[in-house]
């Protein structure tokens, strides 16, 4: 577990691994962050829920995953398979507090320098959070 200074209640915030009691938070999560990274790349109606995406679901099984927790709360999550950074989701309640860069590094702790990931065209803000850090 990694305690992690800097958002608000820090002192409460961890990174840990993810367990299957986390997936109704981390969809949730997923599902309130989607439409942000959709927008402007796509149609808003292409949306579909995390639960209901069984292609996605496989995806994240097959993840090594790690959760970011405000007190109990999970706040963010990220992923990777293999080389690939599969996830990366911040509640948007938490954008631009450097929770995104925190879980980011936490992958790329894992893969190292031959990581790889896919971000959206019109998703500007993990664009320029990927290309910060190399990618």
């Amino acid at each position: 577990m990694h305690s992690e200074a800097g958002l608000p209640g820090a002192d409460c915030l961890a990174i840990r691994s993810y367990r299957d009691d986390d997936w109704p938070a981390v969809c949730a999560v997923h599902d309130r962050t989607r439409p942000d990274a959709l927008r402007g790349s796509c149609d808003a109606r292409a949306f579909v829920p995390l639960a209901a995406e069984q292609e996605e679901i496989a995806s994240f099984q097959r993840s090594q995953k790690f959760v970011a927790c405000l007190r109990e709360h999970i706040v963010g999550f990220v992923g990777v398979d293999g080389t690939y950074h599969s996830w990366l989701y911040v509640d948007p309640a938490y954008y631009g507090q450097g929770l995104g860069r925190r879980l980011l590094r936490v992958g790329l702790g894992l893969i190292g320098p031959q990581a790889w990931t896919i971000a959206l065209a019109g998703n500007i803000r993990a664009r320029r959070l990927y290309e910060s850090e190399g990618f």
